[in-house]
């Protein structure tokens, strides 16, 4: 299985040229499971998942982060208005699927995780995505977050046959508590929890950076470059399901000096 992860950067300009270069790179690099993060859709009809994926065999489910109307915002994922969230996209059938949302809402942000179940060729498998708090000093939101997180896995992992997925700007460096504990290097609150970090596993080499001051959509904010974007698969069974055989960084190439997004995206092979 293949699997993508990409913050989309929401429709930031200029969208229509980062539109279709996302759109060729997802159809050169042909995940089967795609994560994306900064997704808009507004009631007004424009839906920024479906612009990106028309036309190339997917399935997709949208969840809501936060919304807002005329009044403004941030409101309830769950609540009447224009959305900004994740989105799943399978190109096999996906059975179920609920959005999930975040502990930190007193941090003045408002995160969610979209889960879903997906009749792989291989087994159902549990596959979320999410998108952590972004600011630098939010670590101890992030840890709730993680472990707010690793709940949800272990529930819609329960009656699947594969290792689940997790895919994720999770907005925290691998050495951050949040990510050690979610790769099974660290204790949080008397819990503890183990995912593979297909990076940190099969990685091609270099630091792995998808914040990258290299790129010009991410230079302005004046943010160290890091490696805050993830593909995360459950231990190998028995059989080597969910072995990860690869993991690169992808859409890291301009085309005319336009980059598909301010975010680099990671890419993994997972044996099924």
């Amino acid at each position: 299985m293949r699997i993508l992860t990409l913050n989309c950067w929401n429709i930031s300009p200029p969208y229509h040229e980062r539109l279709a270069l996302l759109r060729d790179e997802i159809a050169r690099l042909a995940p089967d499971l795609i994560g994306m993060q900064e997704i808009i859709v507004r009631r007004d009809g424009f839906d920024e998942g479906a612009e990106i994926l028309d036309g190339l065999g997917y399935a997709s489910v949208f969840g809501a982060a936060f919304r807002w109307g005329e009044a403004g915002g941030p409101l309830p994922y769950d609540a009447d208005g224009d959305g900004f969230g994740n989105l799943v996209a399978s190109r096999w059938p996906i059975e179920r699927s609920a959005v999930h949302e975040l502990p930190g809402v007193e941090s003045g942000e408002r995160r969610s995780v979209v889960a879903a179940h997906v009749a792989t060729p291989h087994g159902r498998l549990a596959f979320l995505t999410t998108h952590f708090n972004w600011r630098l000093h939010h670590g101890f939101v992030r840890e709730r977050q993680a472990i707010a997180l690793a709940k949800l896995i272990r529930a819609w992992a329960a009656e699947t046959d594969l290792p689940p997925v997790v895919t994720g700007d999770l907005n925290a460096e691998p050495d951050a508590a949040e990510i050690r504990y979610l790769s099974g290097l660290q204790s949080l609150a008397g819990t503890s929890f183990y995912m593979q970090d297909a990076w940190r596993l099969a990685g091609d080499g270099g630091p792995g950076h998808t914040w990258d001051n290299a790129n010009p959509f991410a230079a302005p904010s004046f943010e160290p470059s890091r490696r805050i974007d993830y593909v995360l698969v459950g231990q190998p069974d028995a059989t080597g399901r969910g072995v990860i055989e690869s993991a690169r960084v992808v859409m890291n190439e301009p085309r005319d000096g336009v980059f598909p997004s301010d975010h680099f995206g990671v890419v993994a092979d997972v044996r099924g």
